[in-house]
């Protein structure tokens, strides 16, 4: 999850510096990855003004430039840019500055008999996306000679933290903010979401029929719009976090999707037949997904769809044939509920991994369903203009609302922190739990915890906002003298079996407890099969530890070793128990060769049989 300085500060009242947040997310239990700084790479480049813009002596496509680099003394550069031209402001290196973007570090030169000093930048020269038609073409306003990341607000750390599983909610920078706001860091803002009113009724039907993976659909219209770039500020903010501005309507979805870890996808109406249904697929049908690539879909996936046809895997990535275009003049917002499970098992079933995938799968608030939806609207009619429709929902908005009966005591007792009953109610109602007290309190969890269902939840987040640095090291007790064994006779068996096969030069194997099915059918057949494998080649728990074994001899041998034995000690997965066996491999040549050995040996059954023995002889 990336986000910047600037953007925390939309959400958070802070004058900490960026080392104290760093430090204050790690406490929290989100880690910091990395911190970059465009500022430190493009702080040498400058603003300049083109004085002059004349054809190159020895290339029709070259022009020789005069530029006011903001010192009084102007420079001669040789520029191959189509739009450079005499009266433009642009972004400038001077020799010896790195150009991130080429990799290359300027110096004084001659071009085609010409002498330049500097280089006129695009932006992907800036590393600031992929334009390279022409140089960057600033406002006749821009002040010559000042840094161009101080001009540009490109002066702004980027921030890339760890989001575990269960902190869904810290997939938006909102949630981020709430917890340094809960950890002292400063004050979280308060954001009002007024609903907009719609002039007309919403002309498109929104149904669901298949309401266990879609449990909610909300959507509204919006005609009158116009579709053109993005200002100046989103651009900024997406590409600081990786992503690549594609149009107005896009960079809202994306930005708020980031911004409140509320995903949107917007319609092109003109390209949709009727109104729009969230239901199963059916058998056969497909669609051409916002990355260029089709997908075959069957009944266990959600998807929505209009009267003619699937636009959308719900949840997980939008269809090429509705996406919005610099012609789009009324589109379709759609903000919706998907079941977590169901969207996980269908992007693992396709191989998808979205942004909106990983925060659906993890569950996003659904309390934030139509608020989510009327920020995206006022982003809309401020970015796009237009005229609304009413807002319609579809389905029942899943209800969160629970309580859980809370000891204060228990932060002792299960973390051995003593934290001040006073502290303890403050940081919960800080992370936006209700608290009401008593002999035993009742903690009202807030909707975007999906996380907390218990009260040892509630410890947790008391005491890593508390500080899991102030958690002291507290020894267990020891009784004097020697410590008894504990080994059990198994595991003394266990050890004695494998000193004693290592003592006969076996080299010990540890391989995984998965086999590829195909391998298991080798040896009997996998009794037990992983219904959500990691890969479909570890997708049956192993009939027998030898194929493990074979494939690493086969690996080894692949390397050049003549002879390979090996042993493993590790459970087989039968039908009717679990079985702690001892494998033994051997293969290739019995034993190396010299001058006087020979033609080499290889193992037969009497030299398996004769392992066998000596291993249970001990």
């Amino acid at each position: 999850m990336k986000f910047t300085l600037s953007w925390l500060k939309n959400h958070l009242d802070t004058t900490a510096s960026v080392d104290e947040i760093a430090a204050a997310l790690t406490r929290c239990g989100l880690e910091v990855e990395g911190i970059e700084n465009p500022a430190e790479r493009l702080g040498a480049f400058t603003i300049a003004h083109v004085l002059t813009a004349e054809r190159h002596p020895q290339a029709d496509k070259l022009q020789v430039l005069s530029v006011d680099t903001g010192d009084g003394n102007p420079v001669q550069v040789v520029c191959g840019a189509p739009n450079a031209r005499a009266g433009m402001k642009g972004v400038f290196g001077a020799p010896g500055t790195f150009v991130p973007g080429t990799g290359i570090t300027l110096k004084v030169a001659a071009i085609r008999g010409v002498e330049s000093k500097g280089m006129m930048c695009s932006m992907r020269e800036l590393e600031l996306s992929d334009e390279h038609d022409g140089i960057i073409a600033l406002p006749d306003d821009a002040p010559v000679g000042a840094r161009y990341v101080d001009w540009a607000g490109l002066n702004d750390p980027v921030f890339d933290i760890a989001i575990t599983p269960n902190r869904q909610e810290c997939l938006g920078v909102l949630g981020i903010a709430r917890d340094l706001a809960a950890a002292g860091v400063g004050t979280l803002k308060t954001r009002e979401i007024a609903p907009v009113a719609g002039t007309f009724p919403m002309p498109r039907p929104i149904t669901i029929e298949d309401a266990e993976g879609c449990p909610a659909f909300a959507g509204r219209i919006v005609r009158g719009v116009s579709n053109g770039p993005s200002p100046d500020w989103l651009q900024r903010r997406l590409r600081a976090v990786g992503l690549r501005p594609i149009s107005a309507l896009v960079d809202i979805t994306n930005f708020l999707s980031i911004d409140s870890g509320r995903p949107l996808h917007v319609y092109d109406v003109a390209k949709l037949q009727g109104g729009l249904t969230a239901r199963r697929a059916r058998a056969g049908e497909s669609v051409l997904a916002l990355n260029g690539k089709t997908y075959a879909l069957d009944e266990t996936m959600t998807v929505i769809a209009d009267d003619a046809e699937v636009h959308d895997i719900g949840g997980i990535m939008g269809g090429e044939h509705s996406g919005c275009s610099q012609t789009t003049t009324e589109v379709l917002i759609e903000a919706a509920y998907f079941t977590p499970e169901l969207i996980g098992a269908t992007g693992r079933a396709l191989g998808i991994n979205s942004d909106a995938r990983a925060r659906f799968e993890r569950g996003v608030d659904p309390a934030f369903v139509v608020p989510g939806l009327e920020l995206a609207t006022q982003m809309v009619l401020d970015l796009c203009g237009g005229e609304p429709s009413e807002a319609v929902v579809a389905g029942q908005i899943p209800d969160t609302a629970r309580a859980i009966a809370y000891r204060p005591s228990r932060v002792l007792g299960l973390a051995g922190l003593d934290v001040a009953e006073d502290e303890q109610a403050a940081i919960l109602t800080r992370l936006g739990f209700g608290v009401t007290r008593g002999d035993v309190w009742q903690v009202s969890v807030p909707s975007w915890r999906r996380d907390v269902d218990g009260e040892a939840d509630l410890v947790e987040e008391v005491v890593r906002i508390h500080g899991l640095d102030k958690v002291p090291a507290t020894a267990l007790p020891r009784a004097e003298g020697v410590a008894k064994p504990t080994a059990t006779p198994a595991q003394r068996q266990q050890r004695r079996l494998r000193r004693h096969l290592a003592s006969r030069g076996l080299d010990e194997a540890i391989t995984w407890s998965f086999l590829p099915p195909a391998d298991a059918d080798e040896f009997g057949g996998a009794a037990h099969r992983i219904a959500n494998p990691i890969s479909a080649d570890m997708a049956a728990m192993r009939p027998s530890l030898l194929p493990g074994l074979l494939s690493a001899a086969a690996r080894t041998m692949d390397r050049g070793t003549a002879s390979v034995r090996l042993f493993e000690l590790g459970q087989r997965y039968l039908a009717d128990a679990e079985r702690p066996t001892a494998a033994i491999l051997l293969a290739g040549e019995l034993r190396g060769r010299d001058w006087r050995s020979g033609p080499a040996a290889r193992p037969d059954a009497y030299d398996a049989k004769a392992e066998a023995l000596a291993a249970l002889a001990a």
